[in-house]
């Protein structure tokens, strides 16, 4: 199935379950309209990965609950009703809360410890803001302690056929969200497209690098893809990964709350992978593997970060250490020779 019938059909499905107008709470729970738990888990079986709305109570189940984003991104919103929500969503682990780019301080505050993320809009509501304005609001947001960034796309754009506007939009909100460790998700308005539309706008999204949120990951790695260097989760998702332990065990893969990619600080953590933090530790015979960068970098970059790897090896001598604590160093290609170097230079 092609990516963009496969979207078409995601669309449709959610669609025909969503139905159309208000609806009165459901018999089953009395949840809001159009939130019914099964409801919702009907559609999580179809590809959704998070909700946005209101929810409140206590009808939905921890699975459905870690999909919620908790949202209140009315004008008139005080600090009382923010502070409801985040009281909300602490308490029924929700995954986010999704507040006014204004409230995101406060969120930061309110919820550090917690399970629950802060999640704010950008361009919002209309997403004809200027590129460049959106990646400014998005980094501003992110260094107050947004975690995921939720931006409008430009409709407008969308519509014309000026797809090439559309995705450098999408893509100066994700480089400024990802530099600063953030998720970046993008709002259509779905109201306002035609089905075709609805399905360029997920190409042109996904091509912009926005990314998959959530437990998405887990079926593509099930799937067969492990295009990554590095997974890093909460720990709430851990016993959905227990079971690709045979997959991503041998490739060193698997999260490990020691190497601190199992964490609800995700944005921190992969703040710090980006910057280049790596694990290493040694084995039974006394040595250390470790990574210290790719076939694209340069040679000066690949010998810096040698440097900074072997710097990091000596600070880590033990006091009761006694003679040449490095006996010796190679380098070498993924499967390739080793080369031998001079130890000397890294004796502590």
């Amino acid at each position: 199935m092609s990516d963009r019938v496969l979207v078409d059909t995601i669309v449709r499905a959610v669609i025909a379950q969503l139905g159309a107008g208000d609806e009165p709470p459901c018999a089953c729970h009395q949840a809001p309209g159009g939130c019914c738990p099964d409801r919702m888990g009907r559609l999580l079986g179809q590809g959704a990965a998070r909700f946005g709305l209101q929810a409140g109570g206590t009808v939905y189940s921890r699975e459905i609950a870690r999909t919620i984003d908790h949202t209140l991104l009315k004008a008139e919103a005080t600090r009382a009703q923010i502070e409801q929500l985040c009281a909300e969503a602490r308490e029924h682990g929700f995954a986010t809360v999704c507040v006014n780019p204004t409230w995101v301080p406060l969120c930061a505050e309110l919820l550090r410890g917690s399970e629950t993320r802060v999640c704010t809009v950008v361009g919002f509501p209309l997403g004809a803001t200027l590129p460049e304005v959106k990646a400014f609001e998005t980094a501003r947001t992110v260094a107050e302690g947004a975690c995921e960034v939720d931006m409008v796309l430009n409709i407008g754009a969308l519509k014309s056929g000026d797809y090439r506007t559309c995705e450098r939009d999408v893509a100066a909100v994700v480089e400024a969200g990802h530099g600063g460790g953030a998720i970046v998700k993008v709002i259509i308005e779905a109201a306002l497209l035609t089905d075709d539309e609805k399905v360029k706008a997920c190409v042109v999204s996904k091509a912009a690098g926005a990314d998959f949120v959530g437990t998405d990951y887990i079926q593509k790695i099930k799937d067969g893809w492990l295009d990554c260097d590095v997974i890093v989760a909460t720990p709430d998702v851990m016993g959905q990964l227990g079971a690709l332990g045979k997959i991503l065990g041998p490739r060193g893969l698997m999260p490990n709350p020691k190497a601190g990619t199992v964490t609800m600080d995700v944005g921190r953590a992969i703040k710090e992978l980006k910057a280049g933090k790596i694990e290493f530790r040694v084995d039974k015979a006394g040595i250390v593997h470790a990574p210290i960068g790719k076939k694209s970098f340069t040679a000066d970059a690949l010998e810096q970060n040698l440097q900074a790897f072997m710097d990091a090896i000596v600070r880590a001598k033990p006091a009761a250490a006694k003679g040449h604590y490095v006996r010796s160093v190679t380098v070498s290609s993924t499967m390739g020779p080793g080369v031998a170097l001079d130890p000397a230079g890294y004796h502590a």
